[in-house]
This record gives structure tokens, C-alpha cells and sequence, in this order.
């Protein structure tokens, strides 16, 4: 079965990490790829290695008209959008008490902002066609609260609490629109590179020195996808195997 081969799947925060890696798999299993990203240039590398049924676009999350135009490019490229992975994030977590109010505002701006907008901009394409995906990248951070994770758990818990709620609401109104919450642990991207908070980030990179590769995100996003559309796989947490938190 494979149910992920000509869909098209729109992916943000896709020139590194997971989602370099989720492009990656995808493109393998003959999906058709709309991929949005800050850095222009590993986009257009990507896509020269993909070769085929690929698509690029500079994106930034946090400005709607950008989302906007993402996903109207798959539109118009493909004709339809099938799945949306709400992958773009951010993690400069800190000590509330160093009063590092940009990053808190960046924080909300990508990892809140930037999934509402994604949402806002396919939901009507996704209505229309009476099908699609919504794939929201969480984290662990957004079952479990620690020192100096308050404002990034705060908004990982919004990614989860909007999810849950696209997944009720679509529910009732019966568009056969799925939704998947994703959370991952420690994973081995530039995700720690964020945190500027340098007694913090001691303590970040002991966890992450056990981090597992993004192949195991893209994995678990390729099997959300690949199920029947009868059936959606709503939440996956996935850490390391010796991770504790």
C-alpha cells in the first residue's frame, strides 16, 4: 500500500533538519512536494537533487501574505493540496527571569502564528476538495514543562490545543480533513543553535547529546500519510529511547 505516491504535500521549515529529511522520504515514496523555507538557496539545492514533481518558495511563516502564496503555489503547480506539515519552529528557550522578551515574541510569532496561518491559508482548498491533512510539528516541551522551557511549552501546547480543535471542528462538519500533532524529543537539527541563554543551553545539550537522527520524524510522517483516508493517526511522541523527560 502506498497511499503517499502523487499526493501533494506543502512543507514548512523544509531546507533542514526534519524537514529536509521528511522531504527526503516523501519524494522517495513519489509524493509530489511544495517546499517553503527562509533560506532560498537550500531550497533550490534540494529541488536540484529531487529533480522532479518539486516545487520551492522563500517563505516566512510569520507573515501570512508569504503562507498566502505557498500554498497557492502548490494550487497552481498541482492543482490541489493534499497534506500541509506545519513544520517551521523555533526553541530559544531561557529563564523567564532573563527577560528575553524578542525571543518570546519570535517564539509566538513562528511557532503560533506561523501554524494558525498555515491553517487560515489551506483550509479552504482542503473544504473545497473535501479532503486533506493538517500535520502540525509539537514537541515534547508541549506535554511537559521544565525549567526554562515556559514560553516555548506554552507554545507547543498551543500547537496541540489547535490541532485538537481543527480535528473536532473538521470532524462535524465532515470534510474528511485529518490532523496529526506531532512531538518530538531530542532530535539531531539546528534547533538548539536558537538558544542564546547560555546557562540554559548547557543543560539543553545534555539531553541532546543522546539525540536520534530526523529520519525517525520523517518515518513517522510518512505513516500518517500512507494510512487509509478512513483513518487518522492524531498524536505520535517520539524521543530518544534514553531520553527521561
Amino acid at each position: 500500500m502506498n497511499n503517499v505516491k502523487d499526493k501533494v504535500v506543502v512543507i514548512t521549515g523544509a531546507s533542514s533538519g526534519i524537514g529536509e529529511e521528511t522531504v527526503s522520504l516523501l519524494s522517495e515514496n513519489g509524493a509530489k512536494l511544495v517546499l517553503g523555507a527562509r533560506r532560498l538557496d537550500r531550497l533550490e539545492k534540494i529541488q536540484q537533487k529531487i529533480g522532479h514533481n518539486v516545487s520551492i518558495k522563500k517563505t516566512d511563516v510569520t507573515q501570512p501574505d508569504e503562507v498566502n502564496a505557498l500554498i497557492e503555489t502548490a494550487y497552481n503547480d498541482f492543482g490541489r493540496v493534499d497534506v500541509l506539515i506545519n513544520n517551521a519552529g523555533l526553541m530559544p528557550q531561557s529563564f523567564l527571569e532573563k527577560n528575553k522578551q524578542d525571543e518570546w515574541n519570535q517564539m509566538i510569532d513562528v511557532n503560533i502564528k506561523g501554524v494558525l496561518y498555515g491553517i487560515g491559508a489551506v483550509l479552504p482548498y482542503m473544504r473545497k476538495q473535501k479532503s486533506g491533512h493538517i500535520i502540525n510539528l509539537a514537541s515534547v516541551a508541549g506535554h511537559v514543562v521544565f525549567p526554562g522551557s515556559a514560553v516555548y511549552s506554552g507554545t507547543k501546547y498551543a500547537v496541540r490545543a489547535i490541532t485538537e480543535g481543527l480535528r473536532q471542528e473538521e470532524a462535524a462538519v465532515g470534510s474528511n480533513i485529518r490532523t496529526t500533532i506531532l512531538s518530538p524529543g531530542a532530535i539531531d537539527t539546528e534547533l538548539t543553535d536558537h538558544i542564546s541563554d547560555q546557562e540554559m543551553k548547557q543543560g539543553i545539550d545534555e539531553v541532546y547529546k543522546d539525540a536520534i537522527k530526523p529520519d525517525a520524524i520523517a518515518r513517522a510522517i510518512n505513516y500518517a500519510i500512507n494510512e487509509p483516508e478512513e483513518s487518522s493517526v492524531n498524536e505520535f511522541i517520539i524521543r530518544p529511547s534514553s531520553q527521561n523527560l
